[in-house]
């Protein structure tokens, strides 16, 4: 037999009718036998998510004032799952030690935990399978980021040998046994250590989409679902806007080389997205694999003649960038001419600063900021083997009279950057998803 990890989202255990479902697909596949579920989500566009009535929780008791509304709405949501799924379960003293610690000061990130605890020891009880405390097996260090190494011996220890276990995703705790939690949607990250802890042949990460899209919805209409992408070409996606998976949850299993299938628990039947280390050396549908982009970039455009002879002139650039607190995204250049793309917010406050430095560091002839660029990606393996890709590209934007900036190519050919007016970035996107995935063409 096998293993697979399941981890499902706050969307998936929503109310008591996605509980039976999460069930129902557990059950089917005896594989299935390690289940990282988040808290409870919205169950319509009006309701609250639980791990947000926590924070108020915190944030009321840090102001002295009365945790009783919002722990009583809090409580009546998991009594009301767990009445409807039949499932006894007393709340009473696990609620009376939650308001006790969060009164006496355990922190935002103890409170907010809570919803994936709660949600974890529910979802337990209702299967009849074994619980274990994230606090026990996943660990920070003492500058807040994960302790990898301690979390896989501890972790893979720890479910040795082991099946039908629950694990709560979210959070852990450091090195004084205080609860610390990961960022926004850090139960992906606890399904992908669990999955490298127990050797997993599949990390299934259940939501409430069919899978990655090749563009955003809010941009494309109806986007065709991804059904199968490499880690790289993900990664690329998931840095330049695409948000399906936490990007911190794709290297625990990346390093592992475990296959993730990225499915919906309202359609289980659909295949998903399946992401793997190396994808097999077949003809994609399609050359590019998808597109993604964000707003609100700035480019730092530094000229000079002859700089391209100027020993050490780019390291000086990049040194005033630097000294500026301000991380670079990308650095096109030319023979006299030399890019620096960072967000815009990077420069409030620091603009005059840094011209100031870079003429100071560098003499160049000129150093203009132009803002308002959006940077558009599009990833795919198999624009390597497709000829014509950039000309395609390039022709849809011309025709949707988008004026290109910029243009950033790796030596790869896995993606193609491009620079555009913030105001053309939903016509871009468009342009280019029709010309290569809508119009009927040969590739």
């Amino acid at each position: 037999m096998g293993i697979k990890v399941a981890k499902f989202g706050g969307s998936s255990l929503a109310d008591a009718a996605q509980f039976r479902k999460v069930r129902d697909i557990l059950l089917s596949d005896n594989d299935r036998c390690m289940v990282v579920p988040s808290a409870p989500g919205k169950r319509n566009f009006t309701d609250v998510k639980i791990t947000d009535m926590l924070y108020a929780c915190a944030k009321l008791a840090s102001s002295g004032q009365s945790l009783d509304e919002h722990l009583g709405k809090i409580r009546a949501r998991y009594e009301e799952i767990a009445q409807e799924l039949e499932v006894e379960f007393d709340f009473a003293p696990v609620f009376d030690e939650i308001r006790k610690n969060i009164e006496l000061g355990a922190g935002e990130a103890y409170a907010a935990s809570r919803g994936e605890y709660l949600n974890g020891m529910l979802l337990a009880k209702y299967l009849g399978w074994a619980f274990l405390d994230a606090k026990d097996v996943i660990f920070f260090a003492g500058d807040g980021r994960l302790d990898a190494d301690k979390t896989q011996a501890v972790l893979s220890k720890a479910l040795r040998d082991q099946r039908n276990m629950v694990i709560p995703g979210f959070y852990g705790s450091d090195a004084t046994g205080s609860v610390r939690t990961f960022s926004r949607g850090g139960s992906d990250i606890t399904g992908a250590l669990v999955a490298r802890a127990v050797n997993a042949d599949v990390y299934e990460n259940w939501t409430d989409v069919s899978g990655c899209m090749m563009a955003d919805p809010r941009i494309v209409r109806n986007p065709e679902v991804i059904r199968s992408i490499t880690y790289r070409e993900l990664r690329e996606l998931s840095y330049m806007g695409a948000s399906v998976l936490h990007e911190d949850a794709l290297f625990p299993v990346r390093i592992a080389g475990i296959p993730t299938n990225i499915r919906n628990t309202n359609n289980p039947d659909e295949p998903g997205t399946f992401i793997c280390y190396e994808a097999e050396d077949d003809e994609t549908r399609y050359p590019i694999t998808g597109i993604a982009g964000h707003k609100d970039f700035a480019i730092i455009n530094v000229e000079k003649t002859m700089m391209n002879s100027e020993l050490g002139f780019g390291r000086r650039v990049l040194q005033a960038v630097e000294e500026q607190g301000i991380s670079f995204e990308h650095m096109p250049s030319g023979i006299d001419t030399m890019c620096v793309v960072v967000h815009e917010d990077a420069l409030i406050g620091k603009k005059e600063k840094l011209v100031a430095r870079i003429h100071e560091l560098c003499q160049p002839d000129s150093v203009e900021i132009h803002s308002g660029l959006a940077l558009i990606a599009t990833v795919g393996r198999g624009m390597v083997r497709s000829k014509g890709v950039s000309a395609c590209l390039f022709n849809a934007l011309a025709k949707a009279g988008v004026n290109i900036r910029l243009i950033d190519q790796g030596s790869s050919e896995l993606n193609i950057i491009v620079g555009v007016d913030n105001l053309d970035f939903e016509n871009a996107v468009r342009a280019i998803y029709r010309a290569f995935v809508v119009k009927e063409k040969l590739w």
